[in-house]
């Protein structure tokens, strides 16, 4: 590789020209207007109903994801059986399909008249456009976060401390709250907030499982698209400012967890 001032030359400008300059086209639109428009249009009721379900239903989704995440990656890892490569190279697979796919398959799915909508529609259970599809889009492109962050963290826990614990009369339980839990907490955490993190971003799998209804199943870049729409550029700008905002401060939370990781395991 060249040396340290071309390359380190390169990087700046790649990075700007991608992402400096246009996020900070963004904040000079918005600094534009007035403190009373930007409060306004970002914080409108209906914005905020959206960021409630935005934020709350990335949550949820990414709790679940670590619960399953890590029993998936805990089987991938600890046991061998007929289908573990296949089950493994699944796992990836949010990543490789259209996130519209997705949303359009789980739509059908979950539809009143669909495979496992007319089974779960007579049950009282609604999950296609209602906020529990929503959670569940999330979900859905969530998992690989957490599964592919526990996985080499399984793989190096050191199965001696676990036998030394069973030696010392500890049961299952016991010995995975005390010995396996405390070492892969870091992990799941970082999953937890990578899979937030990617969650409160996504619009291509929600629109087509989300009614899209004012106040119950619109998500906040879905808000975005409409006032784009509707022509309303400067109340575009302002919900994306306060993502874009959430999604900084995200992503220090995930670089602070990720330090974290690296001197507890070290």
């Amino acid at each position: 590789m060249p040396g340290f001032g071309l390359t380190m030359g390169y990087t700046l400008f790649y990075l700007s020209v991608i992402v400096l300059i246009p996020l900070a086209g963004l904040f000079l639109r918005v600094l534009g207007m007035t403190w009373s428009e930007f409060w306004g249009m970002a914080m409108s009721p209906r914005a905020m109903a959206a960021y409630r379900l935005t934020f709350g239903a990335s949550f949820v989704a990414a709790v679940i994801n670590v619960v399953f995440g890590t029993l998936t990656a805990w089987v991938l890892v600890r046991y061998s059986f007929p289908g573990k490569r296949f089950l493994d190279a699944l796992v990836d697979f949010p990543f490789a399909l259209p996130t519209a796919v997705a949303g359009l398959t789980l739509s059908s799915l979950f539809a009143p008249n669909g495979w496992l909508g007319q089974v779960l529609v007579p049950m009282g259970i609604h999950v296609a456009y209602t906020p529990l599809g929503v959670t569940l889009a999330l979900t859905f492109i969530g998992l690989p976060f957490v599964v592919r962050t526990l996985q080499p963290v399984l793989e190096q826990l050191e199965r001696e401390t676990e036998e030394a614990a069973a030696t010392l009369g500890a049961g299952r339980l016991r010995t995975f709250v005390s010995v396996v839990a405390p070492t892969l907490f870091p992990a799941a955490l970082t999953g937890f907030a990578l899979a937030f993190a990617r969650a409160i971003g996504e619009y291509g799998s929600v629109i087509f499982i989300s009614s899209g209804r004012q106040f119950e199943s619109e998500i906040a870049p879905m808000v975005i698209v409409i006032r784009l729409d509707e022509f309303n550029t400067n109340g575009a700008l302002a919900i994306a400012v306060v993502m874009l905002v959430a999604s900084f401060t995200m992503l220090g939370v995930i670089n602070v967890l990720e330090r974290w990781v690296s001197r507890y395991q070290h």
